[in-house]
């Protein structure tokens, strides 16, 4: 199980820092990612953190959110700095084929 939490209302060019826990896994063999969705579009991938430490992040918010996992807590963080409307969404973590129910970012002043 997946739970996503840390998401809200940031004004244009805040910062949020979203959280996925994870449970019933083996979170250290784990590849662990960030999706958005918003209504009626495509699901964007976001991040990943792979089980081997390596940290990957889209070129569409890339220098402005990094990801980061703690093997520890189990929990894997996006942080997200300078956010602008195009970011909001409907944030969700996943790792194979389990995934949360996702956590609402909203974008306004």
């Amino acid at each position: 199980q997946l739970v996503e939490s840390g998401g809200g209302l940031v004004q244009p060019g805040g910062s949020l820092t979203l959280s996925c826990k994870i449970y019933g896994l083996v979170f250290d063999r784990s590849d662990v990612a960030w999706d958005r969705q918003v209504p009626g579009k495509e699901r964007e991938w976001i991040a990943t953190a792979r089980q081997r430490g390596q940290l990957e992040v889209a070129d569409a918010v890339k220098g402005r959110f990094t990801i980061s996992r703690d093997n520890r807590e189990k929990t894997v963080t996006l942080h997200m700095t300078r956010v602008t409307p195009a970011d909001a969404a409907t944030y969700y973590c996943r790792s194979g084929r389990f995934g949360g129910q996702g956590t609402q970012v909203t974008v306004a002043s």
